[in-house]
């Protein structure tokens, strides 16, 4: 596993621990509490996560053995 992954990773644990949210009133776009945006900006980036995690530590040796077998 690359080290910046593993950062990456980490980091997203840390920040999905949100306590200075829980008492803000703060609507974002007029109608989603803060903390319910935080959370979603915090979703988003674990998708990009999980993408560069299946991109750098995918083996391609299962590439290539789908595409070898031929499909009828």
């Amino acid at each position: 596993m690359p080290r910046s992954l593993l950062a990456i990773v980490l980091v997203l644990l840390v920040l999905h621990q949100d306590n200075w949210f829980w008492t803000d009133d703060t609507l974002v776009f007029g109608f989603m509490p803060m903390g319910l945006f935080y959370q979603a900006c915090i979703s988003v980036a674990a998708s990009f996560a999980w993408f560069y995690a299946v991109k750098k530590c995918w083996p391609s040796a299962h590439d290539s053995e789908a595409g070898a077998g031929g499909e009828s």
